[in-house]
């Protein structure tokens, strides 16, 4: 709780995006259901991922250069306000009953893009607001307002859309950005250090070379891929919960939930990880009992030992972020922030779309009982593959950080 009691821009910053990522959820599970309501397919489910990933791959490297050559605070500033009108075109197409899909893939896409620019920007802000030390808190912190949505916001979305209507999901979701806009204005001008790099593909390739030559940011990007690519479950959540479970919109809140609320807990109890100098054997052992705990969930008809298995394995990925966001912090310079997090970003949210459109895909030909479990043991397999890196394995926090960052 240190960063919080130190820093007011903090505060402001993890309330605003705390309030923004219930609403974020609210909409992602408010698409799947409508998705899946309209085409009665698990395909159709995985390739609203699909939608998301391909401007996140085609500009996300970009808006980080972007990002790095601007002040971002304002560039925050507008891409919040877009993504706040692609939120309320989306209440708009459930309130008039449009039921178009390719509607639905569109307004995807366009989030995502505006995404690309907006998510990379807004991680920059924390390391300028808080001293390093403090960044393992700050990642703690904001996995457990994440994890406080992760639970809140599938349930209430489910019970809203049963009750009153997919728009109301919708509709909260683009009010929350406000409090995003709110938060983010408080901040003073926040241009890169050293007075910023050009746009365009050399700034894009020198981030990317940082990227590659340095080995522990590297492997925590291989890792958190193997993860999401694998192991994705939630565009099976919709067909699990009408065909292995025999559920509606509420048990597909249920699923959602499950991951939330192992990770919840995991948050809470979150102190001692700063402590912990191995954070690269960590990781290793996290993903490893994220893969499990995913297709455990295939192995059972009794729902509640499902959110058990999903909550397992929502408890060890906040071990993965928050020692992949400590390693990221520490290890990149200010001037290059922008470009990284923005790989981050690519990476973070291409995994899991890529994983939903492969568990999707499985689906579609086996069925989703065989897709979440064939996801989680190739999960484990690649963690076994990838223990083979001492370097990794031995990564200390306190002795591993380059001269320049630390200083």
């Amino acid at each position: 709780m240190t960063p919080l009691r130190e820093s007011v821009e903090f505060r402001w910053l993890w309330a605003g995006q705390s309030l923004s990522s219930i609403g974020s959820l609210m909409a992602m599970v408010a698409v799947a259901i409508q998705m899946y309501d309209l085409t009665g397919s698990s395909v159709a489910v995985g390739a609203i991922s699909l939608a998301s990933l391909v401007p996140t791959l085609l500009l996300g490297l970009f808006g980080g250069s972007i990002a790095d050559a601007v002040d971002r605070r304002r560039l925050v500033l507008f891409t919040s306000s877009g993504l706040m009108l692609v939120s309320f075109v989306f209440a708009l197409q459930a309130l008039l009953e449009w039921q178009q899909v390719w509607l639905l893939y569109l307004l995807t896409a366009t989030a995502a893009a505006l995404s690309a620019v907006d998510t990379p920007s807004r991680r920059t802000f924390i390391p300028r607001v808080l001293p390093l030390e403090r960044l393992p808190a700050a990642a703690a912190l904001s996995q457990l307002s994440f994890q406080v949505a992760i639970i809140a916001a599938p349930v209430l979305a489910g019970v809203l859309v049963a009750t009153v209507g997919l728009e109301a999901a919708y509709g909260i979701d683009a009010l929350t950005f406000a409090a995003v806009m709110v938060s983010v204005q408080r901040l003073p001008p926040m241009p890169p250090e050293g007075g910023g790099s050009s746009v365009g593909l050399r700034s894009v390739v020198k981030g990317l070379k940082y990227a590659v030559n340095h080995k522990p940011i590297g492997m925590i990007f291989l890792i958190d891929l193997n993860a999401t690519v694998l192991a994705m479950p939630t565009a099976l959540f919709p067909a699990l919960a009408a065909t292995h479970f025999g559920g509606g919109p509420q048990t597909v809140g249920y699923l959602f939930a499950g991951i939330g609320i192992g990770g919840l807990i995991a948050a809470v109890l979150s102190g001692p990880l700063g402590h912990i100098r191995h954070q690269g054997r960590a990781m290793l052992i996290s993903v490893a009992v994220w893969g499990a705990g995913i297709g455990s969930v295939g192995l059972t008809h009794n729902l509640w030992l499902a959110v058990t298995f999903l909550a397992i394995a929502g408890a060890a990925d906040i071990v993965t972020t928050v020692f992949r966001a400590t390693i990221l912090q520490t290890n990149t310079p200010d001037e290059l922030r922008g470009r990284l997090n923005s790989l981050d970003f690519i990476i973070g949210l291409g995994g899991p779309n890529l994983g939903n459109v492969r568990a999707g895909a499985v689906a579609g030909l086996f069925g989703p009982v065989t897709s979440i479990i064939t996801g989680g043991a190739a999960c484990v397999l690649g963690i076994l593959a990838l223990s083979t890196n001492k370097t990794f394995r031995r990564y200390d926090a306190k002795s591993d950080q380059p001269a320049d960052v630390r200083g």
